[in-house]
């Protein structure tokens, strides 16, 4: 009864989501994704170009290295991004910092797709207990908001092109925050992603040697899959529908998918941590046991907490509770 209650209360909460979504056009902007690409008019032509930066090992490097312009004032810190948009308030990265007055540790947050607010809860949560919280405004988020948009449409879309663009500048926006955090003397910097976040957190820990912990809620391996059969991703299905198959999709976005980088995850000096709901509709169960097996193949140091809740039941108690109180012995032990 209690179950069947929370999976109405979950539906709800994923109808009030769709307000604001709908079909947009289908775009394969090969150039945003790809820097230097030439003008391309076929999936087929798309897909070559993917297949070549899943094989460039410098895809998610950032590009020039340039670490002026960091601002701190307070508890925000502002940047500007290695990536640069059509979209001037999408160019300048935006934290917002939880000072623990220690050095010893830094947990860097990216925030669900479409995130409102901040979570004041979990930074202070760790704050109180040592750990500095960064939460990063991944791209089109916050701050960084597109003006007259209803929803971060640009993060997240049919246009492939901008989607790969949007997750590389979040990986990009990130790893030169951690670098920063490196120099101002944190020791230790772990990562966490909340849904959409967890591609970014993941593909960060994959690429970025500096860091060493990486936790990831509600996620899979295959972006492609996720947007394909998720609750949340109806309207940008609806929109690709009509001019790709899934497994053009699968191809198109290969270097977004987790799955290709799990022998990068399973580096003996990085612990993973893992918080997955077994009643998710917006991040099937089946996906999310896909690339559970494909770390765990690749001998990764896995630590997988599952929770019989739904994707957006979890932010509510006793399942946030439990996921952070699993969260903060992963931090403080390492599994």
């Amino acid at each position: 009864m209690y179950h069947r209650w929370l999976d109405r209360w979950d539906e709800r909460r994923a109808r009030r989501g769709e307000e604001g979504k709908n079909p947009t056009d289908f775009f394969l902007d090969a150039d945003r994704a790809f820097p230097g690409a030439k003008k391309i008019t076929s999936i087929e032509e798309f897909c070559a170009l993917a297949d070549q930066a899943m094989t460039n090992s410098a895809f998610f490097d950032e590009p020039g290295g340039n670490d002026q312009g960091f601002e701190r004032q307070g508890e925000w810190l502002k940047f500007p991004s290695d990536i640069s948009t059509d979209v001037e308030e999408n160019n300048v990265v935006w934290a917002k910092i939880t000072d623990s007055g220690s050095f010893d540790q830094a947990l860097v947050i990216f925030h669900h797709w479409n995130a409102s607010s901040w979570n004041r809860q979990i930074a202070s949560f760790f704050a109180e207990r040592g750990i500095t919280v960064v939460e990063v405004a991944m791209p089109y988020h916050f701050e960084r908001s597109r003006p007259g948009s209803l929803h971060a449409d640009y993060m997240l879309s049919a246009n492939l092109g901008r989607t790969i663009q949007s997750v590389r500048q979040a990986i990009l926006d990130g790893r030169k925050g951690i670098r920063w955090l490196k120099r101002e003397g944190y020791r230790d910097i772990s990562v966490l992603g909340m849904s959409l976040g967890s591609w970014a957190a993941g593909l960060i820990a994959a690429h970025d040697p500096a860091v060493s912990k990486v936790s990831l809620f509600l996620t899979a391996g295959s972006l492609a899959d996720m947007v394909w059969t998720g609750r949340a991703t109806r309207a940008i299905r609806d929109s690709l529908e009509p001019e790709v198959h899934l497994a053009d999709l699968r191809r198109a976005w290969a270097p977004l998918n987790l799955e290709n980088y799990a022998h990068r995850l399973a580096r003996p000096d990085l612990a993973l941590h893992v918080v997955l709901a077994k009643r998710d509709k917006v991040v099937l169960p089946e996906l999310s046991a896909i690339f559970m097996k494909k770390l765990k193949d690749a001998g990764a140091r896995l630590n997988v907490f599952e929770l019989n809740c739904g994707h957006y039941s979890l932010a509510v108690p006793p399942y946030i509770l439990l996921a952070g109180l699993s969260l903060k012995r992963f931090l403080r032990h390492g599994r």
